[in-house]
Order: structure tokens, then sequence, then C-alpha cells
């Protein structure tokens, strides 16, 4: 036995919870937990959803909320409170990545590529909740 909590997942609060769920789910080439697929029928929104990474880790969870202000983040009028870190490689897997974010609907909030030491992206996702992409 642990003595220690064992991290679950990271719950990220949207108002859509299936569109940020996919984001991420393809953002990051994760699965959805069994039961939390998009089904062929129409479906009610979903409060919660998990995805998983292949070996059936959890990574992201999804919780519904009524109302989310964005932050004004780099302004501190509303803090990031939180945000992801992810990296890649090399600077050309940077540039790739951050056209893959954009295709999917995250928007550039900071371009931080000109730093030869750790040049990298700030984005919001769809729901506006920040992430990093750098060269590690």
């Amino acid at each position: 036995m642990s003595q220690y909590p064992e991290l679950l997942h990271t719950v990220i609060d949207t108002t859509d919870p299936r569109a940020l769920a996919e984001f991420y789910r393809q953002l990051l080439g994760l699965r959805y937990r069994p039961g939390d697929e998009p089904s062929e029928t129409p479906e009610s929104q979903p409060g919660w959803l998990v995805l998983m990474d292949a070996t059936d880790v959890r990574k992201l969870a999804f919780q519904r909320v009524d109302t989310l202000t964005r932050t004004t983040w780099p302004a501190h009028d509303i803090p990031m409170q939180m945000h992801l870190d992810f990296t890649v490689p090399n600077v050309a897997e940077l540039q790739r990545q951050r056209q893959r974010a954009q295709s999917l609907g995250a928007q550039v909030m900071f371009d931080r590529t000109d730093d030869a030491e750790e040049p990298l992206y700030v984005f919001a996702d769809p729901s506006g909740h920040p992430f990093c992409i750098f060269v590690a």
C-alpha cells in the first residue's frame, strides 16, 4: 500500500464536455473510457467524460458547468488558475503541433518560439483553458 495519494486524472470544467473531450482526444491521441464514447444516436449533453491512454491510464476528465469565464491571461484580471504542459522533441514538431492544435480549434495566446532555450506556444483550448506546447 502506498503512503501517498495517487493522481487519478485531471478534471477540466467546460460548458461542453463532449466537444472539449474530443479536442483533447484528437490532440493527444487518447481514447474514451468504455461507455463514454459518442453514440450513433443523438444524446443529451453528458456531464462527465474520461479520456485514457493506450495502457488504460486515466489522463483527463471533463465536467460540465453552466458558465465558464475565460482567462484574460497575460492580463491578470482573470488568472489561468491552472494549465497543462505538453512537450515535443524539436522545433519542427512544435510547428507541426501548432498547426494540429489550431486545426482542432485551439487559439494561440502567446508565441515564444524565438527563445533558443525553450521555444513554446501558449494556446487556449476551445473552452478557453490555457495549455503549453514546448520543446524540452
